[in-house]
């Protein structure tokens, strides 16, 4: 069975209850077989399974993006029961913020680049929140989708900053049959944008280098807003229709 908190008091008291290791999804909702790999592999490792469901507004830098975020609250809720996840925790804005935001986590650097260079704001609005759940929850391990590489590096470097004790554990990207990187923004796109949306993989993988594949993306349709190389990832973000689709590859 599994157990709905939605005030941070609400949760903690459920927390000092729980014995041994606690895995950790943070989750927006409308969840997919990309949430469920996060889902299972905290099920697996640890002694307690937490999902946590909030749709953050601070992380938005486009108000309108807020708004047509897909609400799925009784799938989403079957998928956690369906995999044995002991909580969820299903907070609102007021608990979550009650300064209103006055405080946030800034990083200088990094957060700067890619996403961060094209959404402002976007990056202090995710450190922000995950810092309030983690120390809401306080896993053992949090589990992040390498879709997000960005993010999940940027939370790997505020977990060692702040010396935080907790493991941020990276999982594989799980992708469509077509390659498509799974989103909850794929539902968003229409049925011809969807047939279009696999040239992204495809482009990043097969491109001799990111401008190639900038061209081949613009070429065909997409909105483009960087193909970069990093290390040894290449990092792509384009829109398609109304929907800004992110991926990355190692190369």
């Amino acid at each position: 069975m599994t157990v709905v908190l939605r005030s941070p008091q609400e949760f903690k008291q459920w927390r000092r209850q729980q014995k041994g290791t606690v895995g950790f999804v943070p989750t927006m909702g409308a969840l997919h077989t990309g949430h469920e790999e996060l889902i299972k592999r905290a099920r697996k490792e640890n002694d307690v399974a937490v999902l946590s469901i909030f749709v953050n507004p601070t992380q938005f830098n486009d108000p309108k993006d807020f708004e047509k975020y897909p609400i799925t609250w009784d799938q989403d809720l079957k998928m956690a029961e369906d995999n044995k996840v002991d909580a969820i925790f299903y907070p609102r804005y007021p608990d979550m913020y009650p300064d209103n935001y006055r405080y946030k986590v800034t990083e200088s650097e990094y957060s700067k680049l890619l996403d961060g260079a094209h959404r402002p704001g976007h990056f202090d609005g995710v450190l922000s929140v995950v810092m309030k759940l983690f120390n809401i929850v306080s896993p053992t391990r949090a589990y992040f989708g390498e879709k997000d590489f960005q993010q999940m590096t940027l939370l790997q470097g505020m977990v060692e900053s702040f010396f935080m004790n907790l493991e941020i554990v990276p999982v594989p990207t799980v992708r469509e049959s077509d390659g498509l990187a799974k989103s909850s923004r794929n539902v968003r796109l229409s049925e011809a944008d969807r047939a279009k949306a696999p040239a992204i993989y495809k482009a990043i993988t097969q491109s001799n280098t990111a401008d190639e594949a900038a061209r081949i993306l613009t070429e065909q349709g997409f909105k483009v807003d960087y193909v970069t190389d990093v290390g040894n990832r290449r990092f792509v973000a384009a829109v398609l229709g109304e929907v800004r689709l992110i991926d990355n590859v190692q190369i």
